[in-house]
């Protein structure tokens, strides 16, 4: 099942030459399941068509107050009831200022004053020129609508259209579609904060080469962005990876155990959940030469010493909060065989309340995975999905786990 199956989404379009931007939103929101119904301003027309909205919508745009199609003459009240939530995008700074003062006018601003505010959110994807954006009168009326229970889903940063560059572009396609999947994923970890390591660790021999391991870190961002999904702030300990970051996910990136750990720690005081995502190299190279190591032409490998490396889960399962139950700790295990007894002996050796499996080579690259969940009382399997169902999955597990560890 798609991520927004089901629902029922308006499209809002204000004036500004980010609307170009939502065509492609629209075709997005089509895909991930949604039920698009665009509404445009006459502002919004003269940047884009309603022929190209409706076609990419696959249902006729609505720009009037007074469109005859209604049999009751009412749109505003027929397109709000039905909507599951109003989307914004790109809103102006005129109708930002339009929706602070509770104008109704015409049929956009109309809609979103007689929506049912209890049960269809409004989220607002700003677009203006830097200056605009930073004006006071903006700001200020971004607050009113705010603390009106509008959701603020901010702007990017670039080149503008006028020639300048600062802040105030829409946000792209995929990222407004990633807000609006969040916004109805079930909030069960609401005003918990959440460590996530994900990836490899690279442990280097000299300034060229290095040891790592097949980690794509998707695994981990998946379960990153579903702990923000779920109403938690999101701390993410990055291995070096080539991932986006989840939107509204802190980001630290690190390349080595060390460094890791070093993160880990400088962070886990303050969380309430840590999931050791990441696949660190158990062993690095004892020194780290300082040139790079050459061959020297007698055939002849060079000797390289190891040494381990720390043990970050079992060092933040061992710190004081985590025996105090005050930090829940979760593992990860990547197996090439025998997963169920190798895990659940990871388990008892780390000291941890959870414990995920998977065979490694079955995973890493991978868009989907397989988990097996390893606890005290035994197993349980997760089926194969993609990453983010299974993400989605485990944080309503360690949701529900965490309630239970802490009575």
């Amino acid at each position: 099942m798609s991520d927004l199956s089901g629902k029922h989404i308006v499209l809002g379009l204000t004036g500004g030459i980010a609307c170009f931007k939502s065509a492609e939103l629209c075709r997005g929101l089509v895909k991930a399941g949604a039920a698009v119904q665009v509404v445009m301003t006459e502002a919004a027309e003269q940047f884009i068509t309603a022929v190209t909205m409706q076609a990419l919508s696959n249902r006729p745009v609505y720009t009037s107050q007074w469109d005859a199609r209604e049999d009751n003459n009412m749109p505003h009240i027929n397109l709000s009831r039905q909507a599951d939530a109003i989307l914004l995008a790109p809103c102006s700074a005129d109708f930002i200022a339009r929706l602070a003062q509770g104008r109704a006018d015409e049929l956009l601003s109309l809609l979103c004053l007689a929506r049912p505010a209890d049960r269809v959110p409004l989220l607002l994807a700003p677009a203006m020129n830097r200056e605009m954006w930073a004006h006071p009168a903006t700001q200020r009326n971004l607050a009113q609508v705010a603390a009106d229970g509008a959701h603020v889903l901010g702007v990017g940063s670039g080149d503008q259209a006028c020639g300048e560059t600062g802040d105030g572009r829409m946000l792209e396609a995929d990222e407004l579609v990633e807000e609006l999947t969040a916004l109805f994923q079930p909030k069960v970890l609401a005003g918990q904060r959440v460590l996530v390591t994900a990836g490899p660790t690279f442990e280097a021999m000299d300034p060229i080469r290095g040891i790592t391991n097949h980690s794509s870190g998707k695994m981990g961002f998946a379960i990153a962005r579903a702990a923000r999904e779920a109403g938690a702030e999101v701390t993410l300990v990055a291995g070096p990876v080539a991932l986006a970051t989840p939107r509204g996910v802190r980001r630290v990136d690190v390349k080595s155990a060390r460094q890791m750990l070093a993160a880990t720690q400088a962070d886990v005081d303050r969380a309430d959940i840590f999931i050791a995502t990441a696949a660190v190299a158990d062993w690095r190279p004892a020194t780290e030469a300082d040139q790079k190591i050459k061959k020297d032409g007698t055939g002849d490998a060079p000797t390289i010493a190891f040494t381990e490396n720390p043990d970050i889960l079992a060092t933040v399962a061992k710190s004081e909060r985590a025996q105090r139950r005050e930090l829940f700790c979760v593992g990860f295990a990547a197996e090439s065989q025998d997963l169920a007894n190798n895990a659940q002996a990871k388990r008892e050796r780390k000291g941890i309340p959870l414990l995920v499996g998977n065979i490694g080579p079955l995973a890493f690259g991978q868009d989907d995975n397989q988990l097996l969940l390893v606890d005290a009382q035994g197993t349980r399997e997760l089926p194969r999905a993609s990453k983010l169902v299974l993400a989605r999955h485990l944080v309503g597990e360690i949701a529900r786990r965490q309630a239970a560890w802490k009575q």
